[in-house]
């Protein structure tokens, strides 16, 4: 069955860098564009990042791009979001996620992950 499995989670101060991966597995990996999302505490989980099957087109929210990279290895089915100059904003549980269909991001995404705590304080 399609698994995705977060890790790289922590605290980290403001300013600081952190480096998420999502594990995948179940599926053939290299078929489906990979999304990053977060939700923070009484909030709505918001879209952070994409990437499309080939790592060919990446999307950004706005609130992180220029700090944020979103990248894959599609060999060791895995794909990474670097996180840096992190701001307390950024505190929230962050899931990886994939879609039914779609090599390209923008797809209705149907798989998750159980997610990793990203906590940004001083």
């Amino acid at each position: 069955q399609v698994q995705l499995v977060e890790s790289g989670g922590g605290l980290v101060q403001p300013g600081g860098s952190l480096r998420l991966s999502c594990a995948a597995s179940g599926f053939t990996f290299d078929y489906y564009a990979i999304g990053w999302f977060r939700q923070a505490p009484g909030k709505e989980r918001e879209g952070v990042s994409c990437i499309s099957s080939s790592a060919s087109s990446t999307d950004y929210a706005d609130s992180v791009k220029g700090r944020f990279t979103i990248s894959r290895d599609n060999a060791k089915n895995t794909v990474y979001l670097q996180m840096n100059s992190l701001k307390p904003e950024d505190t929230a549980v962050y899931y990886c996620a994939r879609p039914k269909h779609g090599r390209l991001c923008g797809y209705e995404y149907e798989y998750w992950g159980q997610g990793t705590q990203v906590t940004v304080s001083s």
